[in-house]
């Protein structure tokens, strides 16, 4: 049993919690928590009240956390040519498991096309 428990950001589709949920991950979307136009940094607040890592596509969030000088939450950011759930699922179920330690330490991964990127926090 994982530790890790998950905040999908609103700019990735809710069919990446509904695969996640039925693998059995802790996983939740922000429009379940807080309301549908909640600034970034009252999900940053709520992520790391609740400690969980925030998945998004949104490049905002790198930029808060190092600003912030913030350990916790830690990020995964997308940055996919096609963003599609299935494809957006099927790599976290790959990775999760290599990169679990470090995002349970706080970290900020970057997934693209090619590669992944893993940084801990503060990145300043």
């Amino acid at each position: 049993m994982t530790l890790l428990r998950f905040l999908v950001d609103m700019n990735l589709s809710p069919k990446i919690v509904i695969n996640l949920r039925q693998e059995g991950w802790d996983i939740l979307r922000v429009s379940q928590v807080l309301p549908m136009d909640a600034e970034d940094s009252e999900i940053l607040k709520f992520a790391r009240q609740q400690n969980r890592v925030i998945i998004t596509q949104d490049l905002d969030f790198s930029s808060l956390l190092a600003l912030g000088g913030y350990e916790k939450p830690s990020l995964i950011t997308f940055r996919l040519s096609v963003p599609d759930p299935e494809i957006i699922t099927r790599k976290l179920l790959e990775l999760l498991p290599d990169i679990e330690e470090a995002l349970l330490g706080g970290c900020a991964v970057v997934i693209d096309d090619r590669r992944v990127r893993v940084r801990h926090l503060p990145i300043l």
